[in-house]
């Protein structure tokens, strides 16, 4: 059994640690691997090679990895098992989101900064933290972990893992395991640990309204042609009601902990205007956990300084919907269709084009496993994890639990409500990283020797 004096012993060698494990992760974040078409999928490919040099470095036998029709290359590296003992696959991905603007950057987004005990960059928190988490559990064993370990870094997380069912087929013999450690996931705040247990699904689509063969003068027709982008407003208002529940019938709803989430916390947490409401109706967890929400992310049409002045004669916008636990996505991208076209206005034409799709998950979170996950955090950080959600997608959960339904998954992670992963000015603490880092050793060590 592990000893209070081994869990010293690992703490101080974590922290020694932490100098290169920092490096490893600004080194990881000066590649901007962005995965999305239109980007220089080259870069993808060197992040995956410096991850996989990583894990190499550790003795694990460790290689690049694609399925046809993938350019987003994944990193596999195994180390077998100890006679007797568990093997536990690893999985982080190494592709990050674009920046967006560079003006809302306060720093380079490829040239990681610290600030404030925070190490800012992109995919500082999603997801190359969880990847020299791997590898610093990893090097707090000098490479010689007492279980067996299986990593699974995947390179299109970002951009709907859309080939992971055809990865999980071809490599399922060597990424077979007893226990799955998902570092995509983060910390309830800096400094309180999280084991998260549930995830929203995903569906999305593209609306595209034509009214007019081509612009026209809006002082000859305007006031009896429609214009496109009005059309296009009217129908994706009606995604919500007047309260801001999302009014695509059918979805399912369920009841999550409220826990200690107060409103205050999660307008500071989000940078929320003062003036602006929040939408929806019931606890917040439950609408960010347990209820389906449906946003607008982006829109083809003219920009005000092109605007001229004419109607516009096509639009098009690419609409997202989040699908709570129990939901189907075929039936949800079956419904946001059939509401979206039904909502067109004024007999315009409309074009939707469904795109990606990804299942909602809840855990059961009982079992040895689990345990010794709430052991290690609680020992790491010096206080009890809680169970939370995730509005968020992994499309890998739901495709390993398909293919791998008896090996327990558990989401963790560094990242913290103000990391702003997605968002400009993404970043990470730099204590947690460290507990994060910690608390993996911990369960592997735990996981190897349970508590009698």
């Amino acid at each position: 059994m592990q000893t209070a004096l081994d869990t010293r012993q690992l703490r101080d060698k974590v922290h020694r640690l932490m100098p290169g494990i920092r490096t490893d992760l600004e080194r990881l974040v000066r590649i901007p691997s962005v995965g999305h078409k239109g980007f220089d999928l080259s870069q993808v490919r060197r992040s995956g090679e410096l991850t996989r040099d990583l894990f190499a470095a550790l003795g694990l036998e460790s290689r690049l990895a694609q399925v046809e029709g993938c350019e987003h290359p994944a990193v596999i590296a195994t180390r077998r098992a100890p006679p007797g003992a568990p093997t536990v696959l690893l999985y982080a991905h190494h592709d990050v989101q674009p920046t967006g603007p560079l003006s809302l950057w306060r720093t380079d987004p490829f040239e990681p900064v610290e600030k404030g005990g925070r190490l800012y960059g992109r995919g500082t928190s999603d997801d190359k933290c969880g990847i020299v988490m791997h590898v610093g559990a990893l090097r707090a064993f000098d490479a010689d972990p007492p279980v067996g370990i299986a990593v699974f870094v995947e390179g299109e997380e970002e951009s709907s893992s859309e080939h992971m069912a055809q990865y999980l087929e071809r490599y399922k013999d060597v990424l077979r395991c007893d226990v799955v450690i998902n570092a995509d996931s983060g910390t309830w705040r800096v400094g309180e640990p999280g084991i998260t247990t549930s995830l929203r699904g995903i569906v999305s689509c593209i609306i595209e309204v034509r009214t007019l063969d081509h612009a026209v003068h809006s002082g000859e027709y305007g006031g009896a042609i429609p214009d496109a982008i009005t059309v296009l407003a009217r129908a994706i208002a009606s995604l919500h009601d007047e309260r801001g529940n999302v009014a695509v019938p059918g979805r399912a709803r369920g009841k999550a902990d409220p826990l200690d989430l107060t409103e205050k916390q999660l307008r500071a947490d989000a940078g929320v205007r003062p003036a602006v409401r929040l939408i929806g109706e019931g606890p917040l967890t439950q609408r960010m956990w347990m209820g389906p929400a449906v946003d607008v992310l982006g829109m083809d049409v003219p920009s005000v300084k092109d605007a001229t002045n004419q109607l516009v004669p096509s639009a098009r916008a690419k609409v997202s919907m989040r699908l709570a636990p129990g939901d189907d996505p075929a039936a949800a991208m079956k419904a946001l269709t059939e509401h979206l076209r039904a909502h067109v206005p004024w007999g315009a034409e409309v074009t939707i084009t469904p795109e990606s799709t990804g299942k909602p998950f809840k855990f059961d979170a009982a079992g040895p496993a689990f345990d010794a996950m709430r052991r290690a955090l609680a020992d790491a950080f010096g206080r009890e994890p809680v169970e939370m959600g995730s509005g968020g997608s992994i499309p890998f959960v739901a495709d390993f639990a398909r293919e791998f339904p008896n090996a327990p998954l558990l989401l963790t992670g560094a990242g913290d409500p103000t990391s702003a992963p997605h968002s400009e000015n993404e970043s990470v603490d730099l204590g947690d990283l460290e507990k994060s880092v910690l608390a993996e050793a911990l369960f592997l060590s735990y996981l190897s020797a349970p508590a009698s």
